[in-house]
């Protein structure tokens, strides 16, 4: 990896005061932090070349030395001061400027990892997914549902202390003699994982956490207008963490039950239904399915098969409140295929009547015409 230039890392100027270096290291901590951007194996790249830049331009006589020698300064600048890039490790990251990091975060970080406060570092409990399925009534209305969830909680009885091995701090810290002198190494603490804490009593039936599994009714209001596959986030009600860590959430993957007659496409319902061609011809009344209850629609003399009518305002929430879908009514007329001899010699009679001959206007629109207009209202 080629070295480059702490100053253009950190995007200050040479003549830069030490406020002005730490704030811009700060800004650029806060936004590649591994926590905030989870998996993003650039952001962490970019974290660590900041914070060996930072190690450079905060201590004066590694900045003075540089300012003299750039990268080629004899000694180097020990640690992570080769200038690699992200030559510096997390660990020796958090260790060394933990002390920005609880300012910008709050004095807590992020969670996982980089959540490191004055005595170790705040672990979060692990999410919970469930499924859940509801109806179109009750995705049309929202809905207040009790879930039972099975979860780990702390066990009535455990007892967290401080860590024997490291007092609470989280890490380890070594100190080893070399030709060049003596070498601190800073780690996470083997017995407490970090955390700072560890177990002292544990609850009957409890892990090695002090927590124990048990069955939980968790009430979540759930908003009009979910979709199949959404999900909710329930914060802080997924499994506990130990030694008093923040808890996990909850997620709650919505399922949507099939309507038996109203087929769904986002905020708008769909209807298919069949006419006869005496009711087409002469026009009718009939009644219609809504989420709730029905409707009556007029069916209009002369109407086409495939004709489709919309019932403003007749279909679903949008979950953004963004309005209120449309119920699309499509029509069909259903042409007999099994007549009587009656009926068939009355057909035989209206064959050649000028009202049966098919007339096509301009208000009879085609198919793709009636696709056109229907998504594009």
């Amino acid at each position: 990896m080629s070295k480059k230039d702490p100053y253009a890392v950190l995007g200050v100027e040479r003549n830069a005061s030490a406020d002005e270096i730490k704030k811009a290291y700060r800004k650029l901590a806060i936004k590649h932090h591994p926590d905030k951007n989870p998996g993003d194996k650039a952001a962490e790249e970019r974290f660590k070349e900041a914070a060996s830049a930072y190690e450079i331009l905060s201590d004066p006589e590694k900045k003075a030395k540089f300012d003299r020698f750039g990268h080629n300064a004899p000694g180097g600048f020990g640690g992570g001061g080769g200038f690699q890039g992200g030559g510096m490790n997390m660990e020796d990251i958090f260790s060394q400027f933990g002390d920005i990091f609880g300012d910008a975060f709050g004095g807590g970080g992020f969670g996982g990892f980089g959540q490191r406060g004055r005595g170790g570092r705040t672990v979060k409990g692990s999410n919970l997914r469930v499924r859940l399925r509801m109806t179109l009534e009750e995705v049309a209305n929202g809905a207040e549902k009790k879930i039972k969830v099975t979860k780990l909680v702390r066990g009535k009885g455990s007892e967290y202390g401080t860590c024997s091995t490291c007092g609470g701090n989280g890490q380890v810290r070594r100190v080893q003699s070399t030709f060049l002198g003596q070498m601190q190494t800073v780690t996470t603490c083997p017995a407490c994982s970090g955390v700072g804490q560890t177990v002292s009593k544990r609850a009957p039936g409890s892990d090695e956490h002090g927590l124990v599994r048990e069955e939980v009714v968790v009430p979540i209001k759930i908003p009009a207008g979910v979709e199949e596959g959404m999900q909710l986030n329930i914060s802080g009600m997924g499994n506990e963490a130990p030694a008093g860590g923040i808890p996990g959430d909850l997620l709650v993957v919505i399922e949507e039950e099939p309507h038996t007659e109203l087929k769904r496409d986002g905020a708008h319902l769909h209807y298919e239904t069949y006419i006869n061609v005496v009711d087409a011809a002469l026009g009718t009344s009939i009644e219609v399915p809504l989420v709730i209850g029905k409707a009556k629609v007029k069916v209009e003399p002369g109407t086409q098969s495939g004709t489709t009518m919309r019932l403003r305002g007749k279909g679903l929430p949008s979950v953004n409140q963004h309005g209120t879908g449309d119920l699309l009514v499509h029509l069909m007329v259903w042409t007999p295929n099994n007549l009587s001899k009656e009926e068939r010699a009355a057909l035989e009679k209206l064959r050649d009547s000028p009202g049966f001959q098919p007339n096509s206007t301009a208000k009879d629109k085609g198919f793709f015409d009636r696709v056109r207009e229907m998504f594009g209202n």
